[in-house]
Formats: structure tokens, C-alpha cells, sequence
């Protein structure tokens, strides 16, 4: 094939595939601007860009909800709704107020939602207690003493391979001032019975 004949180059070309653009973020009360690729999410712009990593890229398809963040337009009190960062445009989140789990507690320390999810042992592999955690914190501002039910429909966006979701459930109830945590005494472990078999010495087997 001639010089004339071979596809053009990339350099110039105007499509959504090499294009970046300047995006404006407010990300735990802090702006940033970042240039990135137009079809770039704001689970990328967290991760990669801002180093904000506790927001965990699972599905990439807004399956499981280990990308959730909490968002709320500019101006706007409170912390905001559970949106899911990996099918969310980082271009389409500018006018919004991001609080990721990085941003979730204060000076005073941990958010209630995170002192009970360890107090009640809530806490397995880790990756998707971010965004359970931020779905949880939600529905307890909109709701400060949930039932059982709320608490399950609220969570039910959000997929945990680990556990069978009753310290979860627990734990948010805990954060709500509804109950103590569980406590069980440690199970007794009984020391092994002495062996009463003589250790044989390894014989030598001659080739």
C-alpha cells in the first residue's frame, strides 16, 4: 500500500475517543479541574484522576453499587442521594456536590454509619462497604429511625458477596440509636487432648 493509501493518522483527529475537555468537580467540599477524556465516568475522574480510590470500580455497569456516591446540586444543603458513579459522565456531574466515602467523616472522627459497621463486624473483604456505607448514610439522613424494610430496600442496590447482610443490617440499625450491638462471648476452645502414640523414628531404607 502507498504512503498516500494508509488510514491517517490519529494526531488532529476530532472524535470522542481522543478528545479531552476540562471538567469542574466538587468533590468533598473541595474544586477541582481536571482534563479528561469525553467519555471518561466519575468513577474514572475519582479513581484515577483525584486519587480518591474508596469508591470501588466493580461492574462498570451499575450492577452492584460499589461505586456509589452521594450527590446533591451546588448550593444545596445536606449530603445528597446514592448515584452510581460508573454510569454517571464525570462532563455530566459538574453541577453537583460529590461527598465520597474519603469525605464521609468529620473533624469530631468516623460518621456514626462507620463506628457501627466495626463495632458490629459488618466489615468482610471491604470493597463494597464504601458504597454501602454512603447508601446507608443516606437513608439515614432522610430517615433517622428506619425499619427493617427501609433499611433492606435502601441497601438493595448495593451487593455484598461476603455475607449474608445481618450485621449490615444491624449496624445501620445501630448508627440509628435502635439497638446496641450484639455481643457474644468468645466460644471456648478446648485445648487438644494429649497425644498418647510414641513417635517412631524414620528408618533408613536401604536402595
Amino acid at each position: 500500500m502507498c504512503e498516500s493509501q494508509r488510514w491517517p493518522k490519529h494526531e488532529g483527529v476530532s472524535t470522542g475517543h481522543f478528545r479531552k475537555t476540562l471538567v469542574r468537580l466538587l468533590v468533598n467540599g473541595e474544586e477541582h479541574t481536571v482534563a479528561v477524556p469525553v467519555q471518561r465516568t466519575l468513577l474514572e475522574a475519582l479513581r484515577y484522576e483525584l486519587g480518591l480510590t474508596g469508591s470501588k470500580q466493580g461492574c462498570d455497569k451499575g450492577d452492584c453499587g460499589a461505586c456509589t456516591v452521594l450527590a446533591r446540586p451546588r448550593g444545596a444543603s445536606g449530603r445528597g442521594e446514592p448515584i452510581l458513579s460508573c454510569i454517571t459522565l464525570a462532563q455530566d456531574a459538574q453541577d453537583l456536590a460529590i461527598t465520597t466515602i474519603e469525605g464521609l467523616a468529620g473533624p469530631q472522627g468516623l460518621d456514626a454509619i462507620q463506628r457501627a459497621f466495626a463495632d458490629c463486624g459488618a466489615l468482610q473483604c471491604g470493597f463494597c462497604q464504601p458504597g454501602m456505607m454512603l447508601s446507608a448514610r443516606a437513608l439515614l439522613d432522610r430517615c433517622p429511625r428506619p425499619t427493617l424494610p427501609q433499611i433492606q430496600e435502601a441497601l438493595s442496590g448495593n451487593l455484598c458477596r461476603c455475607t449474608g447482610y445481618t450485621k449490615i443490617y444491624e449496624a445501620v440499625e445501630v448508627a440509628a440509636g435502635i439497638r446496641e450491638p450484639a455481643s457474644r462471648l468468645p466460644i471456648r476452645s478446648e485445648p487438644a487432648p494429649a497425644s498418647d502414640q510414641v513417635a517412631h523414628e524414620v528408618k533408613e531404607i536401604a536402595p
